[in-house]
């Protein structure tokens, strides 16, 4: 039986029916359309009614938000969503997951929709154009409002997969409607290479297997086609560019010999190449880490590791998905970082830092400005960024910097750019040739459409249909899953088990798996389906996320199997390494693809071009950009990112050394990210890497020599301004092009832009050792401007970064120059040295003129500046010079001005206040990314609670165990362990496993037993389940209602003094099990306080300030009441809802512990105080004897060196607080 029920959050808290009942009368123009109201609709089959209504009461809504209906919602107009079969909902899996945990059965099955009620007169075309814009036919359809009999889905299931007879007698014609038939990215040529294959060596017709395969063995995507092109002619009309040219030539010469250079072709590949493999052979890599195995960039870093020389892996990886995320842009933008990210996890790496750097049109235009076959520009960046965050939040993964660009060439295909860095000791990572018979395993997700023709459909231009027919090309991400994979490879008793490992990136099986050995007998019927009904061909190129494949020994199959169980992941052996070079793939006991690995290896019939460059005319580079301080604040250029930035977390792993934004009034943007090397929580390092991106589309579009060229600089710039060496720098490109087709001007944009990196590269000594390109940035006659990012990273200390806020009034700014490479260099040096002799407080590489700098500079901590140069000018492009904040005075640099007390900007007669700079600057994108909420006018007390007594054990412990459950979604495990660990105390993470029913009663027995071992449980944050169903938690809070659970829980608090904890999602699960305040586990009614959405609608990742209310808990003895604690902050769900009666008797009871304030300790509800709207800015509560504490703040990221940028005292002693609470 199916049972309906549709969930609405109550009219005070439908933030997001009111937002998009906004959005549709603002941006479409509906003014007649009056009100809107959003359910959310579950459908349930597999369980009993009784635990149908406990669960809609407990998983499915929560009685202090919602309310709940089984009559289906009226109004003017009703319709339903819902994903398209096959699509991942991760509501429905976590519903799913969460019922699981309180029954013990089977996992029941279980289908959600949104349902809309709009009120008002609409004609039909308003109704169409509200479905246009909330469905997106990519991923979702309408929904039938009807109760289906059943949610079981028929499948119709494939036997065989078809033979193309008569293939290889096609004659062109033939071959090329064959070719519009199937949708191949292959071109008439490649597949006339692919006939003469099989019809001269295999003698027979491909099946339709072969042929998806091969298409995607050979897709751009893949194997970078258009990247080694053979260019055949190059007519040169540029001196620069000419005389740009034959220094690659020159360096043909020195690399491959005269002779060889005169045969190898000239492809754009060799250009991109070429300046590493000269800079490797005079010597000058010498970190540079080289294997058969290309997973990411690397290179060999030695960190001092608890006081112990160690050889560590710095990995560092860039990618897109601009296609996908132009057609679907959560999705796409999700599977972007999850993507970037599995490239150096499959290389054993833990991925700790992410960057992004995305490229739109201007997102404030209007809806009647968005061109037929396009999702408004607004729309993509709204809803990219929600997907990028999303995944990156989930996974637990620090996202240290966010920019993007703003051109109008990016409507043709939107720019979706990530970049990792990880790090592993060397030593972790074992590479080896597979031998005959050793085993591939499966690892991680289950395989579905989605991302079918993902590798191809990136290699395709765009057009009118490119919204509906490329709907199974975008993959959809599950981070909890690809969570546990990391996990997995954390532990080097694991990694040194696998010989060679592949990410399930492009092409799914056939590549992944198809790479690790020459010789491969594949088994797609062992492939485990996410659903019935895929065929032998969707099975082999299906690009599902959250996998791997390792290459294991065979007598090492069982226990890399049993380490992935005990991680919650599937595992399993799908292939065998043959002693023949054929990739062999059997389903349904018959061999479907059976091809020659010297033949993929060709990549397809040889592509040739030529190039054409005119010469160009750069006067506008040298152009001022801007005539006035104020009209430079208020450029879309130069313009806050602020309310985009804090939707991503950017403290997770707790080695974030700088904040996004920093300065007292965490206003001032880094332009670098820097982190801790990723070491196991109880060793210490002062490891890190910092990381910065330079790209400029508007220089590219003028000339993409010099723009390319400038790209490099800057982003070595800003390395040097964040205190790295240059020297030790390395590189890593992105290129975003046109599509080239056969015409030689376009060819000479990613020529021109490739020969300017090289010589930055050359001049600088820093490799470009890996890249990622995409050359079908074409929609119709629309291009995308000429894109080559530059992603630079290089080592340094903790104590060695800087930061850009200006720290001190009275200080001296200097600039830092040259007029050549060497004098730039020299520059750098001085600075450098500077730096290192203590005497540089801030530094800002110079990127749309100097006035943009001072400018940002001066937000941070409201400190003035006055211009004293005047011979300068301010607003144009300086690459690669650097501003610099000194301590005293030097002859080594030229002196711009002074920093002043008076919060003004001053610049040769031109000034303006820093607030109203400010103002200007963050007002610019506020409509598209807010950064401010409604005033709320409501008086907030500053809480005092009087000293009292502290519970105390009856008996001591002198190391205290913790127990850390790590539930499906949890990220902050490592995090909680160090902190716990550095205190004195004992940690010990315990996984769940709920992979089947008695995955979930093994887990729940070995929490109890662990539970009664333990002193204290530590709920740590992350996001349970994906904060689903439309909540965070629940599926904690269905744990902990087990009644074995409860118990060890409550004996644990009740009959052993013990103690508990829970940040963030953990102090959303205490709270909505009544840990807190009442001190049990009870089933909570619409009377008892909750946390729940943000007043700003969005995530919220910054530094807050929280003061002390009352100190009355074990947790706070080492506090007094009035400290004011700077903490991290990482939540979506964080605000504190109370009716006015509890939490004022809370307040008497001494049970609010901490409240948001300002820099003067006075609590408050504007948003840059209190970042989630809680009333009387609650941040942390406690139960009545104080045992169990729950608080949003992330007190266990704080460590010695991090968050450099934004002072405070950030320790508040919690953990060393609990050892001493036992130490009696």
């Amino acid at each position: 039986m199916v049972y309906r029920v549709y969930v609405e959050k109550k009219e005070a808290l439908a933030n997001e029916a009111r937002a998009l009942l906004e959005d549709l009368r603002a941006f479409l123009g509906i003014q007649s359309l009056t009100g809107l109201r959003l359910f959310n609709r579950y459908d349930l089959e597999g369980i009993s009614r009784e635990l149908f209504d406990y669960a809609v009461q407990t998983v499915l809504s929560e009685p202090q938000l919602d309310t709940v209906t089984s009559e289906v919602p009226q109004g003017d107009t009703v319709f339903a969503v819902e994903y398209l079969p096959g699509q991942y909902d991760q509501r429905a899996d976590s519903a799913a997951q969460c019922i699981q945990i309180l029954s013990q059965g089977e996992r029941p099955t279980v289908r959600t929709a949104r349902v809309y009620v709009l009120e008002g007169e609409l004609t039909a075309e308003q109704v169409e154009a509200v479905k246009k814009y909330v469905i997106n036919p990519v991923e979702s359809r309408e929904a039938s409002l009807e109760l289906p009999e059943t949610l079981r889905m028929e499948y119709d299931i494939p036997t065989t997969v078809r033979t193309v007879e008569g293939f290889t007698a096609m004659d062109a014609a033939a071959l090329d409607a064959l070719r519009d038939e199937l949708g191949l990215a292959m071109d008439l040529d490649d597949l006339k290479f692919l006939q003469g294959y099989f019809r001269d060596d295999e003698g027979r017709d491909p099946t339709i297997t072969e042929i998806r395969v091969v298409d995607t063995y050979w897709s751009d995507h893949c194997r970078h086609t258009t990247f080694s092109t053979h260019i055949d002619q190059v007519e040169i009309h540029d001196a620069a560019i000419q005389a740009a040219y034959e220094r690659y030539l020159a360096a043909r010469v020195e690399v491959y010999g005269e002779e060889k250079a005169a045969k190898r072709p000239q492809t754009l590949m060799d250009i991109a190449t070429i300046g590493a493999k000269v800079l490797k052979k005079r010597g000058l890599l010498p970190e540079l880490d080289e294997s058969e195995e290309i997973n990411a960039c690397s290179i060999h870093v030695t960190a001092t590791v608890d006081g112990e020389a160690q050889d560590w892996l710095l990995m560092f990886k860039n990618e897109t998905h601009n296609h996908p995320t132009e057609i679907e842009p959560f999705g796409g933008a999700a599977t972007c970082i999850g993507g970037c990210i599995r490239d150096p996890l499959s290389g054993r790496a833990y991925v700790h830092q992410a960057m992004r750097v995305t490229g739109a049109g201007d997102p404030r235009a209007s809806l009647d400005q968005t061109l037929s076959g396009k999702l408004p520009q607004r729309k993509l960046c709204q809803t990219a960024a929600a997907g990028y965050s999303s995944y990156g939040n989930q996974i637990g993964l620090a996202t240290g910097h966010v920019a993007e660009l703003y051109h109008e060439g990016y409507i043709a295909k939107r720019l979706e750019c990530g970049a990792v860095v990880a790090a592993a000791p060397a030593y972790n990572v074992r590479r080896e040739c597979p031998v005959p018979g050793d085993v591939v395993i499966l690892l991680g997700g289950r395989t579905g459409r989605d991302g079918i023709g993902g590798a191809t459909g990136s290699s395709k231009s765009h057009n009118l249909k490119s919204l509906s027919t490329m709907a199974s090309e975008v993959q959809k991400g599950n981070a909890p899953e690809e969570r546990k994979i990391q996990r997995l490879f954390r532990d080097s008793a694991v990694t040194r088990l696998i010989k060679r490992c592949n990410d399930f990136g492009a092409g799914g099986v056939s590549v992944a798996i198809g790479e690790l050995a020459d010789g491969l007998r594949i088994d797609l019927d062992a492939v485990r389906k996410k659903y019935d009904g895929l065929d032998g061909t969707e099975l082999a190129i299906s690009e599902s996320q959250e996998r791997m494949a390792v290459v294991v020994a065979p007598e090492d199959v069982d226990a890399f199997i049993a380490a992935a169980e005990s991680e919650n992941l599937e595992a399993y052996r799908v292939a065998v390494v043959t002693e023949e070079a054929r990739m062999v793939m059997e389903w349904n006991g018959t061999v479907i693809a059976d091809l020659s690995r010297d033949f993929l290896n060709t990549n397809g019939a040889v592509k040739h071009a030529g190039v054409r460059v005119a010469e160009k005319d750069r006067t506008e580079l040298a152009t001022p950009r801007f005539q006035s301080l104020r009209e430079m604040a208020s450029s879309l250029k130069c313009a806050s990112r602020r309310g985009l930035v804090e939707r991503f977390d950017s403290t997770i792993g707790a080695g974030s050394i700088l904040m996004p934004f920093g300065g007292r009034t965490q206003r001032t943007p880094a332009q670098a990210m820097a982190a801790v090397f990723p070491v196991l929580p109880g060793q210490e390092t002062d490891q890190a890497s910092v990381m910065a991106w330079g790209c400029d589309p508007e220089q590219t579009c003028i000339d993409p020599y010099t723009g390319a060229y400038n790209a490099v600089y800057t982003s070595m710039a800003k390395l040097v301004a964040t205190g790295a060496n240059y020297k030790k720098a390395y590189l890593s490109f992105q290129e975003f092009f046109e599509k080239l087709r056969n015409e030689p001007e376009r060819w000479g944009k990613p020529f021109s832009a490739l020969l300017g990196t090289v010589d930055a590269q050359l001049e600088l000594g820093a490799a470009a050792i890996g890249g990622k390109d995409s050359m079908s940035g074409t929609f119709l006659d629309l291009d995308v401007p000429p894109t080559l990012i530059s992603f630079a990273i290089a080592p340094l200390k903790t104590g060695e970064v800087l930061s850009p806020e200006f720290k001190e009034a009275g200080h001296p700014v200097y600039l830092f120059s040259g007029t050549d490479a060497d004098s730039v260099k020299a520059a750098w040096e001085r600075l450098h040295a500077l730096a290192l002799a203590g005497k540089v407080r801030a530094a800002w590489a110079v990127e749309n003129g100097l006035a943009e700098g001072v400018m940002k500079m001066s937000f941070g901590n409201e400190i003035g500046f006055t211009a004293e140069n005047a011979d300068l000018d301010w607003n144009t492009l300086y690459p690669g010079t650097i501003v610099a904040e000194l301590t005293e005075d030097t002859a080594e640099a030229v002196r711009l001005g002074v920093t002043t007390a008076e919060p003004v900007v001053r610049i040769a007669g031109d000034s303006a206040p820093i607030s109203e700079l400010l103002a200007l600057n963050e007002g610019v994108l506020e409509s598209v990314y807010p950064s401010r909420t409604i005033v709320d006018p409501a008086e907030v007390p500053v809480l005092s609670a009087p000293a009292a007594p502290r519970t105390a054990p009856k008996a001591g412990v002198a190391v205290p165990k913790v127990l850390i459950p790590v539930f499906p979604g949890t990220n902050c495990e490592y995090d909680s362990a160090r902190a716990v660990q550095r205190a004195g105390l004992e940690p010990e993470i315990l996984v769940l496993n709920n992979q089947s029913a008695q995955g979930v009663a093994d887990s729940i027995s070995r929490f109890a037993k662990a539970a009664r071992n333990s002193q204290i449980i530590f709920v740590p944050g992350g996001f349970s389940g994906g904060d689903e169903p439309d909540g965070s938690a629940k599926f904690i809070t269905a744990f902990f209602r087990n009644p074995e659970v409860r118990d060890a829980t409550m004996d644990l608090l009740k009959n052993r003094d013990g103690l508990m904890l829970g940040i963030c999602n953990g102090f959303q699960a205490l709270i909505k099990l009544g840990l807190v305040p009442y001190g049990e586990i009870i089933d909570t009614d619409e009377t008892c306080p909750t946390l729940t959405f943000n007043t700003i609608s969005r995530h919220q990742s910054r530094l807050v300030r929280t003061r002390v209310a009352s100190n009355r808990s074990p947790w706070l003895a080492g506090t007094q009441v009035g400290d004011i604690y700077t903490v991290p902050i990482s939540h979506g769900e964080g605000r504190f809802l109370c009716s006015e009666e509890l939490v004022r008797k809370l307040a008497d009871n001494g049970q609010i512990v901490t409240q948001y304030v300002d820099e003067r300790g006075v609590p408050g509800m504007d948003v840059d105080v209190n970042p989630n709207g809680s009333i009387w800015a609650v941040e942390g509560i406690m139960s009545p004897d104080g045992r169990v504490l729950g608080k949003m703040g992330h007190s266990e990221r704080v460590a010695d060196g991090l968050y450099k940028n934004v002072d405070g005292c950030y320790d508040m002693k919690l953990f060393q607080s609990a050892k001493k609470y036992f130490d009696i």
